[in-house]
C-alpha cells in the first residue's frame, strides 16, 4: 500500500475536494480517520512529522483506566477508560493484551483500606470482577524482587499493555486500504479561510525527501487533532492558549537486569506519587514523571532530564531494593507530552485527563484525554463536525476500528506465540510480512519478540522516510537494545538498501541523523535539543 512512489501518487490527488481534513497523525487523528472513512466521507489525514511521532509513541504503553485518577476523584474519566479498555481487549486481540498489576499495600491501615476499596471500585466501573489479594508468600512468588521487609500484602488487578505506535499504524493502514488517504511528513503550514473567516482547508507542505512542494487543500471541515501542538494551530483562528503540556518520562531496562512478571504500582518515597514498573516488548520500563514541559516543543523531541532520571531510579530502588538499579543499567529513555487542559492547579498530577472538543471558526479541535479513550474522542469530534459535513453522520451505528484477524497457517514458519504477536500488529497483512522474508528472517531478534521479517516489511511498505522512523516507531529496536541497536546496523543496512534504495551516502546520512536523535532524546543520558 505504501510501496514505492505511493507518496507522489497521493500528492497528485490532494487538490480534489475533501469532506474531512484531519491534522495530526497520532492515535486521536487515526481514530477520527477510521470513523470518517467508515461513514463514507472523503478523508485526508496529514502529519507534519512521522505517524505517531508525538505522544502516541511515547506513552506508558498501557491501555488502562488510570487507577491513580481515583485518588483525584476523576471517576468519570476512570469509568470511561476502563470500559474502553475492555472493548479494546476484545476488538484488538493480540495488540492490546491483558496485563496484571501488583499493587503493594502500605503498612498503615487507613491507606491499605483505601487500596482495598479502590480495586473493588476499579473493577465495578468496568464492570467485571478480576482482582485478588496476595499475602506475603504469594506476593514474593509473583514478584520476588519486591522489598521483602516493607511489603507484606498486595492486590493483583488487571489492565492492559500495548505497543502504542503499532496501534496507530494498524488503524491508519487498515483505514487507508478502505479508501482514506494518510500522509506523513506533510505539514499543515497555514489554514485556509473563506471571506467570512470560516476555516475551509490548509496549505500542505511536503517535508519528505521527495520535496514535493506545497498544495492548497480544501475540505468541508478541518479537524485539529495535534495533541500538544493544538494551541499552535488554534492560534491561527485567534483562539487563546488553553493547554498545559505535561512531560512524562520513562527509563527502559533489560528484562535480564530487571525481570518483571507483572506490572507493579510504585509510590515514590519522596512525594508518594503513583508510578509503574511495566514488562513491555521484551524489556522493562519504569515511569512516569508528571512535570510542566518548559522547553519549546518546536525545537526538538522531548527528553528525560537528569533530575527525572534520578527521580525514577529513586522510585525503582525504594520498591525493588534488591535490584540496585543505577544509571549504568538504563538501556534507553523516552519522554512524551500530555496535552492537558490547564486549570492552574499547583500539582500537575491533579489536572484532569478529560478531553475537550471546541468549534472555533468552523475548525474542530479535540484534545486532552488519553490513548485509551481515543474512540470516544474521535466520535465526539465528528459529532461536532456534523453541521459542516455533506451528509449526516450516524454515530449510533457501531463500527469496527480494527479489522477481524484472519486465520493464519504458521506450521513450520513461526511459533504460535510469534504468530499472535504479528497478527496483533499487522492484522490481515501478516501473511505478507511472513512471505516477504528472506532466508532466516522469520526468526526473532533476541531477546525481543520482533522478527527480522518485520524490519524488511516495514522498510518495504511502512511509509518509512528516515531510519529513526523504522527503528524507533515501526519497530522499537532503538529503544529496546543497547546503544540504539548499533550491533544490528550492518544487517539493517542491507535491508534498507534493498527495500528503500538507499545508496551508501544516504545510509550514512540516515545513521548520522538517527544517532543524533537517539543521543538527544532516547539515550540513557539524553542531552536534549
Amino acid at each position: 500500500m505504501w510501496e514505492k512512489d505511493w507518496r507522489q501518487q497521493a500528492w497528485s490527488a490532494l487538490e480534489q475536494p475533501w469532506d474531512v481534513l484531519i491534522i495530526g497523525g497520532g492515535i486521536t487523528g487515526a481514530g477520527i480517520f477510521r470513523r470518517a472513512v467508515a461513514e463514507g466521507y472523503r478523508t485526508l489525514l496529514v502529519e507534519a512529522g512521522d505517524f505517531a511521532i508525538g505522544t502516541s509513541s511515547r506513552s506508558s504503553k498501557l491501555v488502562h483506566g488510570g487507577f491513580r485518577y481515583l485518588r483525584n476523584k476523576q471517576f468519570s474519566v476512570t469509568r470511561e477508560s476502563v470500559r474502553e479498555r475492555e472493548w479494546m481487549l476484545r476488538e484488538a486481540a493480540h495488540l492490546v493484551t491483558k496485563l496484571g498489576f501488583v499493587m503493594p499495600c502500605p503498612q498503615d491501615r487507613k491507606t491499605a483500606a483505601q487500596f482495598a476499596i479502590g480495586v473493588v471500585l476499579y473493577d465495578l466501573l468496568a464492570p467485571k470482577w478480576d482482582h485478588r489479594s496476595l499475602g506475603h508468600k504469594k506476593l514474593l512468588a509473583e514478584c520476588p524482587i519486591l522489598n521483602r521487609e516493607a511489603v507484606t500484602k498486595a492486590y493483583l488487578y488487571y489492565d492492559a499493555g500495548i505497543d502504542d505506535a503499532r496501534l496507530v499504524y494498524r488503524i491508519l493502514r487498515e483505514t487507508a486500504l478502505k479508501g482514506g488517504t494518510a500522509l506523513n511528513y506533510a505539514a499543515a503550514t497555514q489554514l485556509l479561510k473563506t471571506a467570512a473567516g470560516k476555516v475551509c482547508g490548509a496549505v500542505i507542505t511536503d517535508r519528505s525527501a521527495a520535496n514535493l512542494g506545497s498544495r492548497e487543500v480544501r475540505a468541508s471541515v478541518v479537524i485539529n487533532a495535534t495533541g500538544p501542538w493544538s494551541d499552535t494551530i488554534r492560534s491561527q483562528v485567534g483562539a487563546p492558549a488553553r493547554l498545559r503540556k505535561l512531560r512524562g518520562s520513562h527509563l527502559i531496562f533489560s528484562q535480564q537486569r530487571f525481570p518483571l512478571r507483572h506490572a507493579v504500582t510504585l509510590l515514590h518515597p519522596k512525594d508518594r506519587r503513583a508510578m509503574f514498573a511495566i514488562p513491555w516488548e521484551g524489556v522493562s520500563l519504569i515511569g512516569t514523571t508528571d512535570l510542566d514541559h518548559r522547553f519549546d516543543i518546536e525545537q526538538g523531541e522531548p527528553f528525560c532530564t537528569a533530575e527525572e532520571i534520578e527521580y525514577i531510579l529513586q522510585a525503582g530502588n525504594a520498591t525493588f531494593p534488591a535490584a540496585q538499579l543505577t544509571t549504568a543499567d538504563v538501556l534507553s529513555s523516552f519522554s512524551g507530552l500530555r496535552p492537558v487542559i490547564n486549570t492552574g492547579l499547583a500539582d500537575p498530577s491533579k489536572e484532569s485527563r478529560a478531553h475537550v472538543v471546541w468549534d472555533e471558526e468552523g475548525m474542530i479541535t479535540v484534545t486532552g484525554g488519553k490513548l485509551t479513550t481515543f474512540r470516544i474522542m474521535a466520535e465526539e469530534a465528528l459529532a461536532a463536525a456534523g453541521p459542516y459535513l455533506p451528509h449526516p453522520i450516524d454515530l449510533s451505528r457501531r463500527v469496527r476500528y480494527f479489522d477481524r484477524l484472519p486465520e493464519l497457517a504458521v506450521a513450520g514458519r513461526v511459533l504460535s506465540s510469534e504468530a499472535d504477536y504479528l497478527l496483533g500488529r499487522y492484522g490481515a497483512e501478516t501473511e505478507q510480512v511472513l512471505a516477504a522474508a528472506q532466508e532466516g528472517e522469520n526468526q526473532p531478534i533476541e531477546p525481543l519478540p520482533n522478527l527480522w521479517s518485520e524490519v524488511r516489511w516495514c522498510a518495504r511498505d511502512g511509509a518509512v522516510e528516515h531510519l529513526d522512523d523504522l527503528l524507533l516507531r515501526r519497530v522499537r529496536l532503538g529503544m529496546q537494545l543497547p546503544d540504539a541497536g548499533a550491533a544490528l546496523l550492518p544487517r539493517i543496512k542491507d535491508i534498507c538498501q534493498q527495500e528503500l534504495g538507499w545508496a551508501d551516502a544516504r545510509w550514512q546520512q540516515e545513521v548520522k541523523r538517527y544517532k543524533e536523535i537517539y543521543k538527544k532524546a532516547y539515550s540513557p543520558a539524553p542531552r536534549g535539543f
